[in-house]
This record gives C-alpha cells, structure tokens and sequence, in this order.
C-alpha cells in the first residue's frame, strides 16, 4: 500500500520506518528537512508538502504536536485537502489518519471539514512512547468510520499490536484522553509511594518489589518504577507533552461540567514540572519534583 506520513519527531520517524520495514511504499513530509533522513537512506520517498505526500499515496498520516499543527498540516495552504483535486487516489477514497492526541472537539471538527471534500478521516492516537514506537508495539485508538480503519488498518499493524476502533469521529481522542488519566495519575502516584518509602528510610526498591505481587501493581509501578529507581530520565515521553495531554482531558472537562479531581492534581504537578524545567524530561523526573518539594535536592 502507498502510505504518507508527515512528522519525524521521537515518535514520528521509528513508525514510519515500521511501514517501510512492513513492506509499504512510504512518502514522508517533515518541517525540518534533516528529520526525514534516516527514512530517505531506508528507502522512503520525500515529498516538498503535505500536499505533496497526499497525492502519491492511498493513506496520509500525521503524527504532530497539537491541534494546530494538525489543522495546518490537513487542511492549511499546501496541506492534505489541498491535494484532493490533484490524486485520483483520493477521488476513490483517500483516509486521512492523525496519530497525534488532540482535543475530541477538534478531531471532530477537522474530520467534518475533510469529509466534505471527499477525504476520511481517523483520529488514532496512540500509548507506549517511543519504546512502543521503535518495537511496532504501540495501543491504537482509532476513531472514524469502519470504512476508513480497514483500509488503514494494514498500516496500524505494522505500527501497533492492540489496535481499536472505538467508535465515531473524535473516540479514539477521548479514549487516549481516558489512557492520560490513567498513566498521568500513575506516574504521580508511583513517585509519591517512592519517595514516600525514601523519605522513611525504608528501601524504595523493596517496597516496590512487594508492591509488585499484591492489588498495587500496575505496568507504571513495573515499568516506570524501576526506572524511577534507575533515575533514567531519558525522555521516551517528555513532561511537556504529557502536561499538554492533561490540559486536553481538563479542557474537555470543563467543556462537559465533569469533576475530575485526581486529574486536576495531576494536571498541576505536570505544570509545576514544566514551570521548574522538568519539561524536556521524561515525565517520570515526576521523582525529582516531589524530591525538591519534600526538601532534597531532586
């Protein structure tokens, strides 16, 4: 299949390489032309815009930072609608997929925009960092029509293992929203049971391990834990996107009338992480936060 993918960021550009390494024909787009290297030595093709990306292929996706810049990229001056008129490809049915997380309403919003010109699209943001992205291990949650997630689909299996068609327009969105309640408390939670341990002068390796076989256990405590405890803060998911995915889930939030307080709190310490120049570290350095604030040095 002829895919495009525009975005060669920490998770754009080993999922891309997944499709070439899936035996897809790959176009791919990025702002900054370096960033498209690596996929052009592996054998994809460059192209000058989205627009550009679009016509030669039969699927286009996105993986960006926020909503803006997928507007821009799907439907701005030389962006993937601009194309239609040009790709006989997207005459017969051209599936627009953004990967990125967004707010619902905006996936909603762009998905009515592109159908009236004869595009599909799928809101399919995904969970499992950039490990996930190198290993083609990433969840997929896929919003749209059934339509649009087959024909899609061989291009989520070489990119993910648990792939789901949610529902309509914006469902994949507002299931990632539900996946950032999730991980965003559990990395919160997790660092405050750790430094809590630390802070009693109890081994916090120890009492993760018995945390580990009882009703606490969870794949943060397993995964995140340890590497809190190994203090690698390496960004596989960096503290500023996961602050920017939480104001999502809050900014829905308050557009329904929901409380959602745990969240909130969540929300607040990602934004005091970013505010202390935490944020271009993983977001697990979550550690380090409360370390500063019960008095170490962090």
């Amino acid at each position: 299949m002829k895919v495009g993918f525009i975005g060669m960021g920490i998770m754009g550009r080993p999922m891309a390489l997944n499709l070439l390494q899936g035996g897809h024909e790959v176009t791919v787009w990025a702002r900054r032309a370096e960033s498209m290297q690596p996929l052009l030595d592996a054998g994809a093709k460059a192209a000058a815009s989205p627009a550009g990306v679009a016509a030669a292929v039969e699927v286009v996706i996105s993986m960006v930072a926020d909503a803006p810049d997928v507007r821009q990229v799907m439907l701005g001056e030389s962006g993937v609608s601009s194309s239609v008129s040009l790709n006989k490809v997207a005459q017969g049915g051209l599936v627009a997929v953004d990967m990125s997380t967004i707010l619902p309403a905006a996936a909603r919003q762009m998905a009515i925009e592109l159908q009236a010109l004869g595009v599909d699209f799928l809101d399919a943001p995904v969970s499992g960092g950039e490990v996930g992205a190198i290993a083609g291990t990433l969840s997929i949650m896929v919003g749209g029509s059934e339509a649009a997630f087959a024909k899609a689909r061989p291009a989520f299996e070489c990119m993910g293992k648990n792939i789901v068609h949610v529902g309509d327009s914006g469902a994949g969105q507002v299931a990632k929203a539900a996946n950032q309640i999730v991980t965003g408390v559990g990395v919160l939670t997790v660092a405050e049971a750790l430094n809590f341990a630390a802070k009693n002068g109890v081994d916090p390796a120890k009492v993760r391990e018995a945390l580990l076989g009882g009703f606490a256990y969870s794949k943060i405590l397993e995964n995140h834990g340890q590497r809190m405890l190994d203090r690698n803060f390496k960004p596989g998911f960096k503290s500023w996107m996961h602050q920017k995915d939480m104001n999502i889930v809050m900014q829905s939030a308050h557009q329904l009338g929901l409380c959602l307080p745990a969240t909130a709190a969540a929300a607040q310490m990602f934004n005091a992480m970013v505010g202390s120049g935490l944020g271009e570290e993983d977001s697990i350095a979550m550690l380090k936060l409360l370390e500063r604030l019960s008095g170490g040095e962090g």
